[in-house]
């Protein structure tokens, strides 16, 4: 690809979160106030709830055809979590930063790293809780999983929230409005206060993390 075509090829932006971290919920928001930036749906083995659209929410697939799409090379970026299975498709992504589309992709932080190293110039995004409180009565409030499963997402969310010094840029949900801002801070090349390295984030992530 020549210098000028490249110039005109879209940004790929990586959204990561513990469960209960409310990403679903910005990313949402984010793109409703940003009508170029499009969103990438992931494929999924998860079982599909009842408020969800196969084709808008995720693609649900069967385990044996999702296990014939790695082993096709279909996936940008796959990964296990839980008891299921993510992935991203590769050519989807592709066609829409070729053709001059900003991307988003909403994945965990295993996705992300596999992205990453194939798409080094990509913008990533982490999203923490204000507290470990506030992640446990969020993971609560859903009330779709019984006590095991709830305490096994807390022991993963902290295992998840371990990575976040990977990513170029955190963003704490505490205020909902207030960090769909910051997301879109970060979208539109301002992200400076929600850089990974201010000061003031050392405090927040010892608590999430103690």
């Amino acid at each position: 690809m020549s210098p000028a075509a490249d110039t005109h090829r879209g940004h790929l932006y990586l959204v990561t979160a513990p469960s209960g971290a409310g990403k679903t919920s910005l990313v949402r928001k984010l793109l409703e106030s940003q009508p170029n930036l499009h969103f990438s749906i992931s494929y999924t083995t998860r079982k599909q709830r009842p408020n969800e659209v196969d084709g808008r929410d995720y693609f649900f697939v069967d385990v044996p055809e999702f296990r014939r799409m790695i082993g096709a090379g279909e996936f940008l970026e796959h990964a296990q979590v839980f008891d299921n299975f993510y992935g991203t498709a590769r050519r989807t992504v592709e066609q829409e930063l070729a053709a001059g589309r900003d991307v988003l992709l909403e994945i965990d932080w295993q996705g992300a790293e596999q992205v990453r190293k194939l798409m080094p110039e990509a913008v990533s995004v982490f999203i923490l809780p204000p507290t470990r409180a506030e992640l446990e009565r969020r993971l609560r409030a859903r009330g779709t999983d019984d006590e095991t499963v709830i305490a096994r997402r807390l022991r993963d969310a902290v295992a998840d929230m371990s990575h976040w010094p990977e990513f170029d840029y955190v963003v704490v949900n505490d205020e909902f409005e207030r960090a769909v801002a910051d997301l879109a801070a970060v979208v539109a090349g301002r992200g400076e206060a929600s850089r990974r390295d201010r000061p003031q984030l050392k405090s927040i992530v010892s608590a999430l993390l103690a």
